[in-house]
């Protein structure tokens, strides 16, 4: 190999190793969500890893799996909170914080996307957009995954991401109840039982 054929070799992969060490940053963003065993909150980083292992293994119980594409689910979930590196974690609860949060993100997304050439760097960001407008099977199910993840951890811990900051029912039904109903009947069997059990519980507001 030539030494030029071995330098653009060489400039291509660095774009690879920019974007891989960039990233490692979602390893230091906080999210609101405790850890299993109720000790620290965990970060954005074990989230989706946590989620694409989830996706996976509920991957059967999802409407119409058979036009759902598992690797594509499994690369969106990868990737679609890596914006969070720039624009941080938004508590789904916090109805101040999730106005504008789409723009943010899609700025973040651009931001991190575009450290990649062409043409992952698009894949990546319309993998993402298609993420956030959950018009697919693919993003429906996706949606799903990551929308249950939390409410699993609150249900089967003691629930203090949601105590603390007073979530009420209503307001975990408007967030999760039709993203996760929608991608699965056995899902949203889970959901529901989930949730009585956390207002019995009293982890969560019970609505009058």
């Amino acid at each position: 190999m030539t030494f030029e054929k071995n330098k653009i070799i060489h400039m291509k992969i660095q774009k690879e190793i920019d974007f891989i060490l960039a990233v490692d940053a979602l390893k230091n963003v906080q999210r609101r969500n405790y850890n299993a065993d109720d000790t620290r909150r965990e970060n954005t980083a074990e989230h989706s890893w946590q989620i694409i292992i989830l996706a996976q293994i509920l991957y059967p119980y999802a409407k119409n799996n058979t036009e759902i594409n598992l690797l594509r689910v499994i690369r969106m979930l990868s990737i679609h909170d890596l914006v969070e590196i720039h624009a941080g974690d938004t508590f789904l609860f916090d109805e101040e914080a999730m106005k504008g949060k789409f723009e943010r993100e899609k700025l973040a997304a651009k931001k991190i996307f575009g450290i990649l050439d062409q043409p992952l760097a698009d894949e990546f960001y319309n993998l993402w957009i298609e993420f956030e407008e959950e018009g697919t099977p693919d993003a429906v199910f996706a949606c799903a995954i990551d929308r249950i993840m939390p409410f699993i951890l609150n249900s089967y811990t003691s629930g203090k991401s949601w105590t603390e900051a007073g979530v009420t029912e209503k307001q975990v039904r408007n967030m999760l109840e039709n993203a996760i109903c929608r991608a699965s009947d056995e899902m949203g069997e889970c959901f529901r039982s989930l949730i009585s059990k956390s207002i019995d519980d009293k982890k969560l507001q019970a609505t009058q």
